[in-house]
C-alpha cells in the first residue's frame, strides 16, 4: 500500500470518528481506538520504509565457495565483513565511473588511451581473489578511484553548461588534463599489483625457452 493510500484511510477514519462523536454520546470512546490503529499503521510503514532503505545498501549474497576462499586466506569474520563492504563500494564507484565516462567524448578518449575502466575492473578482480593483499591497493581504493569519480562528475557537470565563457573552457581543459593523469595512475596501480605475476611469467618463459633449446640440441645430436 502506498503512503497516499494509507494516509487517505487515516483521513476517512478521522471523519468517521468525528461523525460518531457528533451523533452518538459515546462517540468519543472511539478516539483511543483510532489513535491506537493510526499509530500502529504509522509505525508499520515507518519500519517498512527503513527496511527498504536498508535493503538497498545490503551487500550481495556471499556464496559458500567465496566465503571459504576468504577463510582459507586467513580472514576473520570482521575482516571479511570489512573487506566486502570496501569492495562493494569500489564496485559501485567503478560502475559509476564507467557510466560517467560514456557521457563525454573527451572522457571516452581518456578511457581508451589508458584502458582506465578495464584496468579498474581487472584490479578489482585481483583484489577479490587475493583479499590479504588489499592493503597493497590502498591508493587505488581510497585515493585514486574516488578522486577520479569526483573529478569526472564535476567535469560532466561543467561541460553540460549551456552557456560557456573563456573561463569555463579553461576549467574544462584543466580538468581533462588532471583526469588524464589520474586515469594513468589507476592503470599504474593495476600494473604494480600484478608485477609479481609478470615476473613469475618471465621466469616461466625463460625456463620454457631453455627446455626448448635443450630439446632442440638433443634432436640435433641424435641426427648426427
Amino acid at each position: 500500500m502506498k503512503k497516499s493510500k494509507w494516509a487517505l484511510w487515516l483521513v476517512l477514519a478521522l471523519v468517521v470518528i468525528f461523525f460518531l462523536n457528533v451523533f452518538f454520546e459515546n462517540g468519543a470512546d472511539y478516539f483511543p481506538l483510532f489513535f491506537f490503529v493510526a499509530g500502529g499503521i504509522l509505525i508499520y510503514y515507518g519500519l517498512k520504509g527503513n527496511a527498504q532503505r536498508t535493503n538497498k545498501n545490503e551487500l550481495p549474497s556471499l556464496s559458500k565457495k567465496r566465503e571459504q576462499s576468504y577463510i582459507n586466506a586467513g580472514l576473520t569474520d570482521s575482516e571479511i565483513d570489512m573487506f566486502r563492504q570496501t569492495m562493494n563500494q569500489t564496485k559501485k564507484q567503478i560502475e559509476h565511473l564507467q557510466d560517467t565516462m560514456n557521457k563525454s567524448g573527451k572522457l571516452r578518449a581518456v578511457d581508451l588511451r589508458h584502458d582506465t575502466i578495464k584496468a579498474a575492473k581487472a584490479l578489482f578482480k585481483e583484489i577479490v581473489d587475493s583479499p590479504k593483499r588489499m592493503p597493497e591497493a590502498n591508493q587505488f581504493l581510497y585515493t585514486h578511484l574516488p578522486n577520479l569519480v569526483d573529478l569526472t562528475d564535476k567535469f560532466v557537470e561543467i561541460n553540460e553548461h549551456e552557456v560557456k565563457n573563456r573561463e569555463t573552457y579553461d576549467k574544462i581543459e584543466e580538468s581533462i588534463q588532471i583526469i588524464d593523469q589520474m586515469a594513468a595512475l589507476i592503470t599504474s596501480d593495476y600494473q604494480k599489483f600484478v608485477a609479481d605475476d609478470l615476473d613469475d611469467l618471465d621466469v616461466e618463459i625463460s625456463i620454457a625457452k631453455q627446455s626448448l633449446k635443450q630439446n632442440q640440441d638433443y634432436k640435433e645430436n641424435e641426427a648426427r
